[in-house]
């Protein structure tokens, strides 16, 4: 239900509007508007900063705001205010706890919080075929890396062996276990995880983001902060961050280098999860017939897998958790077998004193084949990164009572049958395939094949998310990206990105033609971004959980030790296949820095430049130009004032539309937006003027409307800004350059019906019928808003929706504006190529907005 909302500058008395003002701020339980008499107006609310727990916060009448002299838009929620990302907006939400307020909106999304076990077991069910692919195959290749790359020789007295074990168990219990299960699962940005789900937690906590138009608003001044003062480290780091600008690219450069080294994973694992289980073959071929085999079904395998990623995961989803579990089953029966059979005696390997016992005796050796061993916990990170889908506690349940012990039971199992066997032509005979009974060899070689296929999908969809949330962030160049799956939320498909880690799959499994540098290359590239999820964790538990930093530095220098002393292993690596990862890093890591400086610099220019109000209230009512029927959209960057490009139409068009709009489509750094508050609206100039500017705001795993929804979805946001009373608020300018504008959050529009000429209604059109109509006929289409029973609107506002109705049966233009950016003389060489080279190459080869690809051409001029 609607409640009052007043606005009043410092100093002057409060403007009660004549009518009611639609804000998404009243219980849910109330049935009827509330009217706010005048001497029940509480006193404003004075912009500082604020301690104790919302619940505890002070405020005035219930559903109530007051607009600063330079008025934001202040969210409810802690989770809520960063979904503002705008300048100038304030607003007030009481707490809601509906299914529809929880930030997971999409219907067709997956819960996060079941209702009961049996929920929760189904989607742990469910998460082995998403999550677990790629750490699930990892016993195909951990023994064979270690001992292949002849750092360690398999000696009579199974010091080697028993060293690896110890190794492996460890590093999965500490790593994948107590860190990632245990500890960063905790760590969700609104039921999302991943690298950028960590950068922009950070960023909104301490407003310390380098993103165009996010985090430079006083919004986040507002923020909900707990009972009492911070602990002065926590807050030392804050104000470090906050003031000191080279921290801040630190960060940003950190995301951004465990982005780019999940786009290496990405091309990585695919070539040793797919190699490694077609090597099956050598055992099960005689006479070396496998050397003509093994390179072309892999190839071929390979180009199948990245040929159906158009198709989408959905289509053969539900068979990614049986062939997991079906893996599982095998290789942990399998694991039983060898234990009981070779070596009842190989759960005491299991002891730290092995580990020191394998070193001692390799040294260098055993040092250098840390890279291979690190291979155990590659998958580890798509548990944070798939968070978003499942559930913590389905994650945990999945790998704690699945994966964990399978895993564990096969490496116990392999390291029982090599303990007993010593007669191994190489030491690259050493793998997964030698401890499997011949007689099922064959039928373990096809599940191994189908797990590695299911394993690569998982990454290679990871890895298109990961470019999504890029992109919406301005961090990447903007890509085609294709919704697979029209109910299941997050499965896309990005041609361009598909065929690169196609081409840059097959060249690294073609050049190398071996799993031991194709596994140094994957083992550099998991650590880095370990290493990276270690750093951003250190900073969360300081600034987001508000704990002593002793426990950040603990965390820190525990598992950062751990993973400094694989990285420097992987690193030794780097002429034996680690300089893959390195160079295709680089690469992606050059063109996102790039991408991003030139997007911000051009963000910048446009804010620069904008109009000044003024010099639209000098124009006129009908702004020097004769004014037509229709809509005229014109897209901006910009949340506040007057793009330059406006000015250059008026200058050089005769005519335009009677309704204008300034649309700003801005992607905010949170993971989703509630509908209710995805619209904000408000007026330009005069009433008169019939200008309005709309923001629309979507999170960076968002799915953007379609033209036709999009179009309804607006034209009913400014119907209701019209009727609910916000328009009354004329937005003059407040003596400077930047307008005072008001933007309002309409949580639900004015419905509105669509018919032919005819009178026959539109597929689209409102199905309500107790209403009271305001009705225009049109030859062409008939638009009708639908009003609340028994509303009662004055004549301005009778005739503005009178406006807004033809204009819409008019139809409706879009207007873009591009723009082309040069280095200022003088600048220097790297900002030259930088802008002049790199960026005018990226603007040229890289897609339009996302909105502008939903434009129709004949409404279209640029």
């Amino acid at each position: 239900p609607p409640a009052r909302i007043y606005f009043f500058s410092p100093g002057t008395e409060p403007h009660r509007p004549s009518d009611r003002t639609q804000c998404n701020a009243g219980r849910r339980s109330r049935q009827a508007d509330t009217y706010l008499r005048p001497n029940k107006i509480p006193k404003p609310i004075p912009v500082t900063r604020r301690r104790g727990p919302p619940r505890h916060r002070a405020r005035g009448a219930e559903g109530v705001a007051f607009a600063s002299h330079r008025p934001r838009v202040r969210l409810r929620h802690q989770r809520s205010a960063a979904h503002a990302g705008l300048p100038g907006v304030q607003a007030y939400f009481p707490s809601r706890q509906s299914p529809e307020s929880d930030g997971r909106y999409d219907q067709t999304r997956r819960q996060t919080r079941p209702e009961s076990w049996r929920s929760e077991l189904v989607l742990a069910y469910q998460s082995l075929g998403v999550v677990y692919g790629d750490l699930a195959t990892s016993p195909l290749y951990v023994y064979k890396s270690a001992f292949a790359g002849g750092d360690i020789e398999h000696s009579e007295g199974n010091e080697e062996i028993y060293g690896v074990l110890s190794l492996v168990f460890w590093t999965l219990t500490l790593i994948t276990l107590l860190k990632y299960v245990l500890v960063v699962l905790r760590a969700a940005d609104d039921g999302e995880g991943g690298t950028f789900a960590l950068y922009s937690l950070i960023c909104r906590r301490v407003r310390a983001g380098l993103l165009p138009g996010v985090g430079d608003s006083a919004v986040d001044e507002l923020k909900d902060q707990p009972d009492g003062a911070l602990p002065p480290p926590a807050s030392s780091v804050r104000a470090a961050l906050q003031q000191r600008r080279e921290l801040q690219w630190l960060l940003l450069l950190f995301a951004l280098l465990g982005t780019s080294m999940v786009i290496g994973d990405g091309v990585l694992t695919p070539a040793v999860s797919v190699f490694s289980a077609v090597s099956g073959l050598k055992l099960s071929m005689v006479n070396e017939q496998h050397q003509y085999v093994l390179l072309p079904v892999t190839c071929v395998i390979l180009v199948g897998l990245f040929a159906l990623q158009h198709f989408g995961t959905h289509r053969v989803g539900f068979l990614f958790a049986p062939i997991v579990c079906l893996w599982l089953l095998c290789i942990s029966t399998i694991g039983v077998y060898n234990i009981f059979i070779w070596n009842p005696h190989i759960y005491k390997a299991l002891s730290p004193y092995y580990m020191y016992r394998f070193l001692q005796k390799t040294q260098v050796g055993g040092w250098m084949s840390l890279g291979g061993i690190l291979l155990c916990v590659t998958g580890s990170e798509a548990m944070y990164a798939d968070l978003g889908h499942f559930s913590q506690s389905s994650i945990k349940i999945a790998f704690t009572a699945v994966v964990y012990p399978s895993l564990v039971l096969a490496y116990m199992g392999q390291a029982a049958y090599i303990s007993r066997h010593h007669n191994f032509e190489r030491n690259h005979h050493i793998g997964f395939y030698i401890s499997v009974p011949e007689k099922i060899r064959w039928p373990i070689l096809g599940i191994a094949i189908l797990a590695a296929v299911v394993g690569s999908q998982a990454v290679i969809t990871g890895t298109f998310s990961v470019i999504k949330q890029c992109c919406s962030l301005n961090c990447f160049p903007r890509v085609k990206i294709v919704h697979t799956s029209s109910t299941v939320h997050g499965q896309i498909y990005i041609p361009e990105i598909n065929w690169i880690l196609m081409i840059l799959c097959l060249a690294v499994t073609i050049g190398f033609r071996n799993t031991k540098q194709m596994a140094n290359a994957q083992g550099l590239a998991v650590i880095t971004v370990m290493i990276v999820t270690t750093c951003f964790m250190s900073l969360v538990i300081v600034l987001c959980w508000n704990k002593n930093v002793v426990f950040a530095l603990a965390f820190l220098l525990f598992f950062g030790a751990i993973e400094a002393v694989y990285f420097s292993a992987s690193l030794m690596k780097f002429h034996e296949g680690a300089w893959v990862p390195i160079i295709v890093s680089f690469i992606f890591l050059t063109v996102m820095c790039v991408w991003h400086y030139g997007t911000a610099k051009k963000y910048e220019f446009d804010v620069e430049n904008k109009v000044s109000i003024s010099w639209l209230l000098n124009l006129g009512s009908s702004l020097g130009i004769v004014r037509v029927r229709g809509i005229g959209l014109i897209h901006t960057e910009l949340v506040s004032g007057i793009p330059a490009i406006f000015s250059h139409f008026v200058t050089n068009l005769p005519a335009f539309h009677q309704v204008l709009v300034f649309l700003c489509i801005k992607s905010v750094s949170v993971p989703h937006v509630q509908p209710e508050e995805r619209f904000l609206v408000g007026r330009i100039g005069l009433k008169q003027y019939r200008l309005y500017r709309v923001v629309v705001r979507y999170g960076y795993r968002d799915v953007q409307q379609d033209s036709l929804q999009f179009e309804k979805a607006l034209v009913s946001s400014i119907a209701e800004f019209i009727r609910s009373g916000d328009s009354d608020q004329n937005g003059y300018p407040d003596g400077s350059e930047s307008p005072y504008e008001r933007l309002s959050i309409i949580s639900k529009g004015l419905p509105f019906q669509e018919a032919d000429g005819d009178g026959s209604p539109s597929p689209e059109s409102s199905a309500r019928k107790d209403t009271n109509p305001i009705l225009v006929s049109s030859k062409s289409r008939r638009v009708r808003f639908v009003l609340p029973e028994n509303a009662q609107i004055n004549s301005q506002v009778r005739n503005e929706l009178q406006e807004l109705t033809e204009a819409r049966e008019a139809g409706m233009s879009f207007i873009m504006g591009r723009s082309y950016m040069k280095a200022k003389s003088g600048s220097s060489l790297m900002k030259r190529i930088a802008i002049n080279f790199i960026y005018e190459f990226l603007t040229r080869n890289s897609r339009g907005p996302a909105y502008a690809a939903n434009v129709p051409h004949v409404s279209t001029l640029e």
